[in-house]
Parts: structure tokens; sequence; C-alpha cells
């Protein structure tokens, strides 16, 4: 008898030692493991994380809005949104693995926000023509050829060109070989337009407040004060006068202990929309480098009044910067009381961003 019991106990652990285990296991839920007589999970209980992250990636980009600006944080998620939407193939195979139908469907939400925030923007919605070709473009203080960016520009057939971080040096390289193209020109500071057709009313714009960037180092080390970021000047059509401001806003920084600081640039976004606000001019183009996309909340004030030439009649997003590699839209042309037609991207130059042009009409 204790020979058999011997036996049965060996036959026993031999059964226990050979059962299936792991994912394919009768006896394993969706992590490879469940309590011993339990049933595996069914498709809407596994990934609960999965399903999670789905939920959480679609409140974020429906109430990006809401999301605190402490050091920053607000501006940076919205700088680099649209981005955001990488996470949904992501997580999208996740569920798919995981055979997971509660985290599939969570993806929706995501899915769904993301394509109304800036699924009209995956077409091309430019229709050709315009009255006037206008292109803007931050040259950068370190640009090692601005001769050759003031030839390339002249050379895309824009009748006004405004230009942002010019050096006093640049500048008059930049007059010298735009003069022929551009016979009316203006400088203030460290931003300049150009134009083929006549230039009144020219006065510098106050969008500065306290910045950090290699234009406001060099103000500092040779005097008190720094040069102007803006400018605004009257344009004489053939179909009556045209108001065009030229802008940049002061530089963001990731910066230890403060996190993305953006002060400067935020404090010039409201001087800027003040006096947008102030114009006077039914018909008003604003140019510029903003340093921060029109997603971001310190633009409401410019959004609510102006249109973006890219988002009405450009070709996909336009990213501008960085040069090499662009993930956001940084530069913009905006309009008021005309209509956008085209809006495209030029040819990278010796800067680091890319110059944007837009074809408008009224």
């Amino acid at each position: 008898m204790n020979s058999q019991s011997t036996s049965e106990r060996e036959q026993t652990m031999t059964q226990v030692d050979t059962a299936p285990t792991g994912a394919d296991s009768p006896a394993a839920d969706d992590e490879g493991i469940r309590p011993e007589g339990g049933s595996p999970p069914g498709p809407w209980r596994r990934g609960p994380l999965l399903t999670a992250g789905g939920l959480l990636l679609g409140l974020l980009l429906l109430l990006h809005g809401q999301l605190t600006d402490r050091a920053g944080l607000g501006s940076l998620v919205e700088t680099f949104l649209p981005w955001f939407g990488l996470f949904v193939p992501v997580l999208l195979a996740g569920a798919l693995r995981r055979r997971s139908a509660s985290a599939a469907v969570a993806l929706l939400l995501p899915v769904t926000v993301w394509l109304n925030l800036f699924g009209g923007l995956l077409g091309d919605r430019s229709h050709g023509g315009g009255d006037l070709t206008v292109v803007s473009h931050n040259v950068a203080a370190g640009n090692p050829d601005p001769v050759g960016t003031a030839r390339e520009l002249a050379a895309s057939g824009a009748d006004l060109l405004a230009l942002e971080e010019l050096t006093d040096r640049a500048a008059g390289r930049y007059a010298k070989e735009l003069a022929k193209e551009y016979p009316y020109h203006t400088v203030r500071g460290t931003v300049g337009l150009w134009s083929r057709l006549p230039l009144s009313e020219t006065r510098p714009v106050d969008v500065l407040r306290d910045d950090v960037g290699p234009l406001a180092e060099r103000a500092r080390v040779e005097g008190p004060e720094e040069p102007p970021r803006a400018l605004r000047a009257t344009v004489a059509t053939g179909k009556g006068h045209l108001a065009v401001y030229v802008a940049h806003l002061g530089s963001v920084r990731v910066m230890p202990g403060d996190g993305f600081w953006t002060d400067s640039r935020d404090a010039g976004a409201t001087k800027l929309a003040a006096a947008v606000a102030a114009e006077r001019s039914e018909r008003m183009l604003v140019l510029g480098d903003f340093n921060g996309t029109m997603d971001d909340r310190a633009f409401d004030g410019l959004t609510s009044r102006l249109r973006s030439a890219q988002e009405v009649a450009g070709d996909g997003f336009g990213f501008s910067w960085p040069a090499r590699f662009p993930v956001a839209r940084i530069d913009r042309i905006l309009v008021r009381g005309v209509e956008p037609k085209s809006a495209w991207l030029l040819p990278a130059t010796g800067s680091d961003h890319r110059p944007v042009a837009a074809g408008i009409s009224w």
C-alpha cells in the first residue's frame, strides 16, 4: 500500500510539472498568471493600463488649455501638441498585442479630438494666385552667408520681405543685395521690411521684456537699451493701404529650476496683441518669428483677431523650425481683412529657420 501511494504521488507531481504555463495556458490571464481555478479575463478587462493611457491622452488633447502653465508646462505641451498624436499608434499596437477591446475603444477619444484639432491641416488647402506675395524669414544672427540668403529671398519673387534677427552688420548687406528688387525698405532694431511698393508711417513697436537671446546679449554689452524687435509700416498697394507688422518675440528657454521659461515671449505677445487691437486699418498683416505655435495659449489675443495664412491656405502643418528637421511652426503670417490664397515654405537658407511665404488677395 505504501508502494502504491508513493507511485501515485510521483505521477501526480509529474503531471503538475508538465502542466502548460505562460500566456497560452488556459490557466493564465492576459498577464500570464491567474489564480488557480479562475478564468482568464475577457477582452474588455484586458490591458487596463493601456485603456487608462488612451483616455488620458484624449483628455490631454481635449483639455490642454486647462493644463497648468507653472514652469511653462502648458506652453511646452501646446508647442508640440500635434506630435502627441504619435502616441495613438503606439497604444493601438499595445491594444492589439494584448487583444484588449477596452484599450482599442478608449483610443477613439484621442483620435477624435486630434482630428478635430488638426485634421483640417492634413490636406492641401491652397487655391493659387493672389494679388500680393509676402515672405517672412528669421535670417539668424549667426547666419554665415547673409548675401546668399538675400539672393535666395529675392529670387522668391515676393512683393514684401519681412526679416527678423538682423544684426547691424548684416542689415547693411541685406540692404545692398536687395536694393535693386526692393527699392523701399525700413529697419528698426533687429527687424526689417523690404518692399516693391511704397512704404510710409513706419515706426517701432514695443514688444520687449527682459529678453534672453544673442541679440539681447549683444545689446546689453553695447548699451542699456535693447534694439526694437517689432515695427509697423503702411504699404501702398493698387487696392488701398495695407498695415504690416513685423515682429520677433522674445526667446524661450528650458532653464534649470525654472522649467520652460516664456516670460519675455508671453509679454511680447500681449503687447503685440494690444497693438493689433488698436490698429485702425481694416487690412493688415502680422509677420515674424513668434517663438511659439498658434496652439499656445499665449497667443490667444492674436488668434482671436487674426487668421493664419498657413491654416487657411497651406499644405500640411508647414513646420518651419529647426530648418534641418522642422518640428514646430513658430514663423507666422497672420492676416486680417485680406484673403490668403496659398501658403508654403521656401528652401532652407543659412538660417536655422525656414522662410515662410503666402499669397494674399482682396
